[in-house]
């Protein structure tokens, strides 16, 4: 049963979050990251453990929290903000499709796992892993926090299959975004069936808000960043913010920032409610909140003129961030389609 916090409950959980990665996931700590082979911070993982946070959607029974897809939404907007790597959407999908032992281990922090969605849910569509007598073969292409997964999931229409780590190879992939790493995993093992596909599909939902919450964390982020360059650099005697040009790029920006903040926090309530508006919602986030980012990102560099075309600015990060969350999950005209399907669903 998903247990339903206060309002004040959820802003002490988000601020306890903003203070964890103010502090150790700085700009510094985020490029130190994008140089090591893995992109992964073990320590940073654990201590967010430790707020409760790995295991915010794994059910009480097996030692989490029990919480939803609206505390999810906010704890990423603030992962996303500081452009932290922590694997937080693969998490909250495994969350959805675990139990027992290996639960309780995720909702600790000691176990990392990557899923791999099969047949009709691989967005990717290059995905090519059979499955038959307890065993699997093949590869899942562009799986997110490979290189770090003790266990994989492949998760499709007829099951979700565990492989452990002995059963399969990972291949870290070249990526434009050095914050989110990929992997193709390359099977050849055993296999338990875990669960049936009916928790698929929620499950991926879940990592669709958490994705959307990530991608509106990001996109206030560069918001505040570039608001507060404009208001401090100064050409012919004004701050570039006076300029008109500036402030209607920067009305542009906020209405970016608080359309994608809307459609993920809508989407997370209609997914915690399950209401008639959830397929809407959903698809909704899947593109408008990629959208923002993206809009965000490159305007935001625009508006800082050359300085933000450096290497050690942190705007490319946020647009390289927004560009590959914008194909994670499918692209826009993907979402933009299934959006259009819901809606005559409904009518």
């Amino acid at each position: 049963m998903t247990q339903i916090m206060t309002h004040e409950e959820r802003t002490a959980l988000r601020d306890s979050v903003r203070r964890l990665l103010a502090d150790r996931c700085a700009g510094s700590d985020v490029r130190r990251l994008m140089d090591t082979d893995t992109g992964h911070d073990a320590a940073l993982w654990r201590e967010l453990a430790d707020l409760g946070v790995a295991g915010m959607l794994v059910g009480e029974a097996h030692g989490g929290s029990g919480l939803g897809p609206v505390e999810l939404e906010l704890v990423m907007e603030e992962i996303g903000a500081a452009l932290s790597s922590a694997p937080m959407i693969s998490t909250a999908i495994a969350a959805k499709l675990l139990d027992g032992d290996r639960a309780r281990a995720l909702a600790a922090g000691e176990l990392i796992v990557a899923v791999a969605p099969l047949g009709a849910w691989d967005w990717t569509g290059q995905s090519a892993v059979r499955i038959s007598n307890g065993r699997a073969q093949g590869v899942a292409r562009f799986t997110p926090d490979g290189q770090i997964a003790d266990v994989a999931l492949l998760a499709g229409e007829d099951g979700v299959y565990a492989v452990e780590r002995a059963a399969f190879t990972a291949t870290p992939l070249p990526v434009f975004d050095r914050t989110r790493r990929l992997a193709d995993l390359h099977i050849d093992g055993p296999v338990e069936r875990i669960c049936d596909g009916s928790r698929v599909a929620g499950a991926l939902a879940v990592g669709l808000v958490a994705l959307a919450g990530d991608q509106a964390g990001g996109a206030r982020r560069v918001l505040d960043f570039t608001v507060e360059y404009a208001r401090e650099r100064r050409q012919f005697g004004r701050a570039i913010g006076s300029f008109q040009a500036i402030k209607h790029m920067a009305a542009d920006l906020l209405l970016e920032a608080e359309s994608a903040t809307s459609a993920a926090r809508h989407a997370a309530a209609q997914l915690a409610g399950d209401g008639a508006e959830r397929d809407v919602a959903l698809a909704l986030a899947g593109f408008a909140c990629a959208d923002a980012y993206v809009r965000c990102a490159k305007d935001g560099i625009q508006m800082h003129g050359g300085i933000a075309f450096t290497w050690e600015h942190p705007a490319h990060l946020y647009l390289r961030r927004a560009r590959s969350g914008a194909q994670l999950f499918g692209d826009s005209r993907h979402w933009r389609e299934r959006f259009i399907q819901a809606l005559e669903a409904r009518s």
